[in-house]
């Protein structure tokens, strides 16, 4: 089965930047959705950014500009680089796949599948 490990995370300081990293093993299946999560202390889910099978990506508000997905479809790598941190950036952030379009909550299908997640820590 399909399963996902998120690397890259670490502690840095306000205005740096951070590349994650996720890897997928156990095939990688079209059409699919995949994205990248966060999650703060004391708050709900957040989607920061998705991409389509086409490559098409979506951002989050507080994000676009700042952060940028992408994939390498060869390796089963999802990306995200994460530019101009903010200590409101402050995260576990997790990787999503799901092997059907992203359709609106996408991430609460079934068949959705998450990493553990990768801590990121962004001191004022």
């Amino acid at each position: 089965q399909v399963q996902l490990m998120e690397a890259g995370g670490g502690s840095v300081q306000a205005g740096g930047s951070l590349r994650l990293y996720c890897s997928i093993s156990g095939g990688i299946y079209s059409p699919n959705c995949m994205g990248w999560f966060r999650q703060a202390p004391g708050k709900g889910r957040e989607e920061v950014a998705l991409i389509d099978s086409d490559g098409h990506t979506r951002y989050g508000d507080t994000v676009e500009g700042r952060f940028a997905i992408s994939k390498d479809n060869a390796k089963t790598t999802l990306f995200l680089q994460m530019n101009d941190l903010k200590h409101e950036n402050t995260a576990m952030y997790y990787c999503a796949f799901n092997p059907a379009h992203c359709e609106p909550n996408w991430d609460e299908d079934a068949m959705a599948r998450w990493g553990k997640g990768t801590l990121v820590t962004i001191s004022s």
